[in-house]
C-alpha cells in the first residue's frame, strides 16, 4: 500500500470540484454576504478528498500546499510591507501631499486618461503594479474623488495604467517569469508584446477620453475642492518636499535594489518624513505602520480616503492568499489542472483555436487558483511544446501567457492581484472590472490576432523538424 501509485484523476472529477467552488462562492458572496475565504477553503478539503479516493496520500497534498506558498511568500512580504508604507506615508503628508497638488493641476476632462497614463509610466518604471497601485494609484483615487468621478472608474484607470507597465517592463517579475516558462527570450517578448497590448492601451485611453468628456462639461464643486484643499493644508504639512520619498522609490527599483528592502526603505522614508514635517512622535510612527493612520478632520471624503494603510490592513488579504493558494497547490499537485487542460486542447486544432484555450486557460487557472503566477506557470508547462508542434514560435506562448494571466489576475477578488487592489484602492474588483479596460481587452486583441494570423510569428523550418 504504502508504493500505490495514485490513478490519473478524470475530467469529470476535477471539474465536480471546480463546479463546487463556483457555487460556494457565489452562494457565500452573493446569499449569505461573507467573504471568498471559506469557500476556497471548503473546496481545498474536497480536492482533497477527490485526490485521496484516487490514491494520492495525504503528505503528497500537504507539500503541493507548501511548495504553492512557498511560491507566494515574496507577495504576502510585500504585501505586508505596502501596509506599512501606507500608514506612513500618510502620517508623513505624502499621499496628503500628492492629492493636494493633484487638485490643483488636473482637471476632469483629461483626469482618467492622465491617471492611466501617469500610472503606466511609474509602473513601467518600477516593474511592479502593487508598488504603483499603493502609492501613486491611492493619491490618484483622492483626486479623482475630489473631481468628482466615481471611484471604481478611476480605480480602473489605476489598474489599467499598472498592468501596463507591470506587463511591459524588464523589471517585472511576470515579464521575466512568461518567457521562461514559455523557452523564448526577454527582449523578444516584451518587442512582441507591444503588437497586442499597445493597440489595447490606445483603445482604452480613447475610451477613458470619451467617459472623462462627461465630467468635463459639468461645473466643478469648487467649494467641494476648495473644502478638500483647506481640510487637507490644515491637517498636514503641503510641500514638494514630500514628494521624495516616492520619487525615492522608484529610483530604487529602476536601479535595480531588490523590491522588499526598497519598499523597507520608503516605509523608513516615511517615517522620518512624518518626524520632519508632521511633528509625529515614534509612538504615532509605530501606531501609523503597524495599525494603519486613522483620519479625524470631520470631513467625511477625507476621512474616509486617509484612514487606511498598515501592516493589521493586509492581514485579510494574506489569509486569503495562503487558502487560495493551498487549493491551487492541491489542484496542481494531484493533477486536477491538467486533466481540464487535456479536455480543452481537444478543440484546440487551429492557431487560433490553441491561442484562445491557452488564454481561457490562464484565466481558469487565475479562477480557481488566486495566483497570477501559477496562471503563468501552469499553462506554460502545458501548452510550451504543443506550440512547438504547430512551427510557432515560444514568443507567441509567452505572450499569450501575459496578455491574459497577468491582466485578469486583478479581477479576481480571491486573487493575490484582485485581493491587494481591494485592500489598497478600498474599490471592490467587481465594481472596477468594467472600467478596467485594458485588462479587458489585451485577451481580445490576443485571440483575433490568433485567429487572423497576425503577428504570429512561425518557427524556422529546422527548428519545427527537430520539434
Amino acid at each position: 500500500m504504502e508504493n500505490k501509485i495514485p490513478r490519473k484523476i478524470t475530467f469529470g472529477e476535477a471539474f465536480l470540484v471546480i463546479i463546487f467552488l463556483v457555487a460556494a462562492l457565489m452562494s457565500t458572496l452573493m446569499v449569505f454576504g461573507g467573504d471568498p475565504h471559506m469557500p476556497i477553503l471548503a473546496t481545498t478539503i474536497v480536492a482533497a478528498l477527490v485526490a485521496i479516493r484516487a490514491g494520492y496520500k495525504w503528505s503528497d497534498i500537504e507539500e503541493g500546499i507548501i511548495d504553492t506558498i512557498r511560491m507566494s511568500m515574496q507577495a504576502v512580504l510585500i504585501l505586508m510591507i505596502i501596509g506599512c508604507i501606507i500608514g506612513t506615508w500618510i502620517l508623513a503628508g505624502v499621499v496628503p501631499t500628492m492629492i493636494y497638488y493633484g487638485l490643483k493641476i488636473l482637471s476632469p476632462g483629461i483626469f482618467l486618461v492622465a491617471t492611466c497614463l501617469i500610472c503606466s509610466i511609474v509602473s513601467l518604471a518600477t516593474g511592479s503594479s502593487w508598488t504603483t497601485a499603493g502609492t501613486v494609484g491611492i493619491a490618484l483615487l483622492g483626486v479623482g474623488g475630489g473631481l468628482g468621478i466615481p471611484l471604481p472608474i478611476v480605480a480602473g484607470a489605476i489598474i489599467s495604467g499598472a498592468y501596463f507597465g507591470d506587463k511591459m517592463s524588464p523589471l517585472s517579475d511576470t515579464t521575466n517569469l512568461a518567457p521562461a516558462m514559455a523557452g523564448s527570450n526577454l527582449f523578444d517578448h516584451i518587442k512582441h508584446m507591444v503588437f497586442t497590448t499597445g493597440p489595447s492601451l490606445l483603445i482604452a485611453l480613447v475610451l477613458y477620453g470619451i467617459i472623462g468628456m462627461r465630467y468635463a462639461g459639468k461645473e466643478l464643486d469648487v467649494a467641494g475642492i476648495n473644502t478638500l484643499l483647506e481640510t487637507l493644508g490644515g491637517q498636514f504639512t503641503i510641500s514638494p518636499l514630500l514628494l521624495i520619498p516616492p520619487v525615492l522609490v522608484i529610483a530604487m527599483v529602476i536601479f535595480k535594489v531588490p523590491a522588499i528592502p526598497g519598499l523597507i526603505g520608503g516605509t523608513i522614508l516615511g517615517g522620518l518624513f512624518a518626524a520632519m514635517f508632521q511633528g509625529a512622535d515614534m509612538s504615532a510612527i509605530i501606531d501609523a505602520a503597524h495599525y494603519g493612520f486613522v483620519s479625524e478632520t470631520g470631513v467625511e471624503a477625507v476621512d474616509e480616503l486617509l484612514s487606511r494603510g498598515g501592516l493589521d490592513s493586509m492581514m485579510w488579504t494574506i489569509s486569503l492568499i495562503l487558502l487560495a493558494m493551498s487549493f491551487g497547490g492541491t489542484m496542481e499537485r494531484t493533477g486536477m489542472l491538467n486533466a481540464i487542460a487535456e479536455k480543452i486542447l481537444t478543440f484546440a486544432k487551429s492557431t487560433g483555436s490553441l491561442v484562445t484555450a491557452t488564454i481561457l486557460t490562464c484565466i481558469f487557472t487565475n479562477l480557481t487558483t488566486g495566483d497570477q503566477y501559477l496562471s503563468i506557470v501552469v499553462p506554460g508547462r502545458m501548452y510550451r511544446n504543443i506550440f512547438a508542434e504547430k512551427g510557432l514560435h515560444p514568443k507567441n506562448l509567452s505572450r499569450c501567457l501575459e496578455d491574459s494571466g497577468t491582466l485578469t489576475s486583478p479581477l479576481v477578488p480571491w486573487n493575490t492581484c484582485g485581493a491587494f487592489m481591494y485592500s489598497a484602492l478600498g474599490v471592490h474588483p467587481f465594481a472596477y472590472l468594467p472600467y478596467a479596460f485594458l485588462n479587458l481587452i489585451n485577451p481580445l486583441v490576443s485571440i483575433f490576432y490568433g485567429f487572423t494570423g497576425i503577428t504570429m510569428e512561425k518557427l524556422p523550418q529546422a527548428q519545427v523538424q527537430e520539434n
